[in-house]
C-alpha cells in the first residue's frame, strides 16, 4: 500500500485555517502540523494567534513552541521537522493537516528549497531604498530584463520576491529561476498524493476579520506579552519581534508612538500581510480554492474535503 493523502489548507492570516482544520481533523482522523513561521516560538502566543490548550487537548498539534525567541530556525529546519512529523502521524495511522499562512514553508515541505545565498542585508537595503526613490517598477523591470521566469510569477507589486530575486542574481550570479528548477530537481519530496486548498473570502469579511482578531488580541493581553518576553531579557531586535504584533507592542512601549496609533498600524500591516499572502498562494497551481464565509465550518465544504480525502486514500490501494 503506497502512503495515504496528506492534507494542506492554506490561506491569508485570518481566514478561517484553523477553524477549518480542527473541525476536519476530527472527522477524518487528522492531525495538524502547523506552517507558521512565527508559531514555532515559544512564548509567542497571542500574537500568532497560537491554538489554545483547548485546541491541542482535541487535536494533536505539531511544530508550534520549538524554539526560544532567540533561537534561529530557518526553512530547512521546518522542512526537517516537518517531514519527521509527517512520518510520525503516519506510522500511528492518522492522516497528516499541514495548515498555515507561511507560503515558504509550505513550497519547501513539498518541492524543496534551491541552494542560494543568504541575506545580504547591505544588499537587500539598497534595493529597497532604490524602490523607495524609482518605485518598485524599476526594480521589476530588472528583474524581467535578468530573469523573466520569475518575474512572470511575481506581482510587480510584490516588493520582497523582486528584492529577493536581484538579491539571489546578484550574489550567486544566477537566475533564482534556475536555482529552483535544480533544488526541486535534486529534492526528494514527502511521498503520497498532497491535497492542497486555499481558502478564500471577499475582501471586505476579510478585512473585517482582521479588525476583529487584532481588537481580540489586544483584549487577550497582547501588550503584556510583549512586555513579558522584554522582561525576560530577550532584545527586542530579535527576529520574531520584528513580526506583525510584536514590533507595533516594542514601537508602543519604547514611547515612538501612541497605543492607538500602534494598534492602528497593526491593523493596517496585517491586511497588507494578507494581501502578499493571497498573492503568493495565488501563484501556486496546486491549490484548489474554496470560498468560504461566516465563522461557522459549513457542512458542504467538510463533505467536499472528505469526499476527496476519501477519493485519494482509495487511490494509493
Amino acid at each position: 500500500m503506497s502512503p495515504g493523502p496528506i492534507i494542506v489548507l492554506v490561506g491569508p492570516t485570518a481566514s478561517g485555517k484553523s477553524s477549518l482544520a480542527l473541525t476536519l481533523a476530527e472527522r477524518v482522523g487528522g492531525e495538524i502540523v502547523a506552517a507558521d513561521s512565527m508559531q514555532v516560538y515559544r512564548g509567542l502566543d497571542i500574537g500568532t494567534a497560537k491554538p489554545t490548550a483547548d485546541d491541542r487537548y482535541r487535536i494533536p498539534h505539531h511544530l508550534l513552541d520549538v524554539v526560544a525567541p532567540d533561537q534561529p530556525f530557518t526553512a530547512v529546519d521546518y522542512v526537517r521537522l516537518a517531514s519527521a512529523a509527517i512520518v510520525d502521524i503516519r506510522t500511528r495511522g492518522r492522516l497528516p493537516i499541514v495548515v498555515g499562512g507561511t507560503g515558504l514553508y509550505v513550497r519547501a515541505l513539498f518541492y524543496g528549497l534551491f541552494d542560494g545565498p543568504g541575506e545580504i542585508t547591505a544588499l537587500r537595503e539598497t534595493l529597497n531604498q532604490e524602490a523607495a526613490r524609482a518605485g518598485s517598477a524599476t526594480l521589476y523591470r530588472r528583474l524581467e530584463a535578468i530573469d523573466p521566469e520569475a518575474a512572470a510569477a511575481i506581482h510587480p507589486n510584490d516588493l520582497f520576491r523582486i528584492v529577493r530575486a536581484l538579491e539571489v542574481a546578484a550574489v550567486s550570479g544566477r537566475p533564482i529561476s534556475s536555482l529552483r528548477v535544480e533544488g526541486r530537481r535534486n529534492y526528494k519530496p514527502v511521498p503520497g498524493p498532497v491535497l492542497t486548498f486555499g481558502l478564500k473570502r471577499n475582501r471586505q469579511e476579510l478585512y473585517q476579520r482582521i479588525e476583529a482578531r487584532v481588537e481580540a488580541m489586544m483584549a487577550q493581553g497582547l501588550l503584556r506579552e510583549v512586555q513579558t518576553l522584554l522582561d525576560q531579557g530577550y532584545s527586542g531586535t530579535l527576529k520574531p519581534f520584528r513580526a506583525i504584533g510584536y514590533r507595533h507592542m516594542i514601537e508602543y512601549l519604547k514611547g515612538q508612538r501612541s497605543l492607538d496609533d500602534s494598534i492602528a498600524s497593526l491593523k493596517r500591516d496585517t491586511r497588507r500581510y494578507a494581501k502578499r499572502q493571497l498573492t503568493w498562494f495565488r501563484h501556486q497551481d496546486e491549490v484548489e480554492w474554496q470560498s468560504v464565509e461566516g465563522s461557522v465550518v459549513s457542512e458542504r465544504m467538510l463533505r467536499l474535503l472528505a469526499e476527496r480525502i476519501e477519493a485519494a486514500w482509495s487511490s494509493t490501494v
